[in-house]
């Protein structure tokens, strides 16, 4: 083997960004709290503090008081931003990632 493809294999990538991760897990549950998010994401508090402001600021997500928490309303009707992704909704990202979940946590959220 050659130090390059060796170097190669060492390297981990991902199909998912840290964004669609914090996405999926509100999506997972809309009253989780942060601490929630990040031990799922597996990233720092300050992480996804960050995140989260980036998909507020994009229309992603929305966050709305409840007393002493946070409920995030994910917007499953936005559009990814970059032109490759034209005319894909953020809804079919995290049904994709999520499935049977999303549908569940929709389900426990109206009630």
């Amino acid at each position: 083997m050659t130090a390059d493809s060796t170097d190669h294999q060492d390297r981990r990538w991902t199909f998912l960004t840290n964004h669609a991760r914090v996405l999926a897990a509100i999506a997972r549950d809309p009253k989780a709290r942060l601490t929630q998010v990040t031990t799922a994401c597996q990233i720092s508090e300050r992480s996804a503090q960050r995140i989260v402001t980036d998909l507020e600021e994009a229309g992603h997500l929305r966050r709305q008081r409840g007393g002493r928490r946070t409920l995030y309303i994910v917007n499953r009707d936005g559009l990814f931003q970059h032109p490759a992704e034209g005319g894909l909704t953020i809804g079919a990202l995290l049904e994709f990632i999520a499935d049977q979940e999303l549908q569940d946590s929709d389900a426990d959220a109206a009630q």
